[in-house]
């Protein structure tokens, strides 16, 4: 039998989970705690450029990304180095 095993980690710009599973699965969610759409969708995007930008060095599973309001507060390098630190300390990296 498979295990899927999976891992949870904060970070003080988003959330991550994953779930180890045979292939890709990704949603970005920013709730009404971001702002009005216009902060929430810039808040998904800026999620997604990440994902997108990094997604070769992803293992395949299920991946959430929740943003938090700091979110739009920073820089898009400092929010990489962030990123990359999570994606390690869920040993999420191929």
């Amino acid at each position: 039998m498979y295990h899927h095993s999976s891992k949870t980690w904060h970070t003080p710009y988003f959330v991550l989970f994953y779930k180890n599973t045979d292939n890709y699965k990704v949603g970005f969610v920013a709730s009404k705690k971001i702002g009005n759409a216009v902060h929430r969708n810039r808040a998904k995007r800026l999620l997604r450029a990440h994902f997108i930008e990094n997604i070769d060095l992803l293992s395949r599973g299920s991946y959430v990304l929740v943003a938090k309001p700091a979110l739009l507060d920073k820089s898009f390098l400092e929010i990489r180095k962030t990123y990359l630190h999570a994606l390690k300390k869920c040993s999420v990296l191929t």
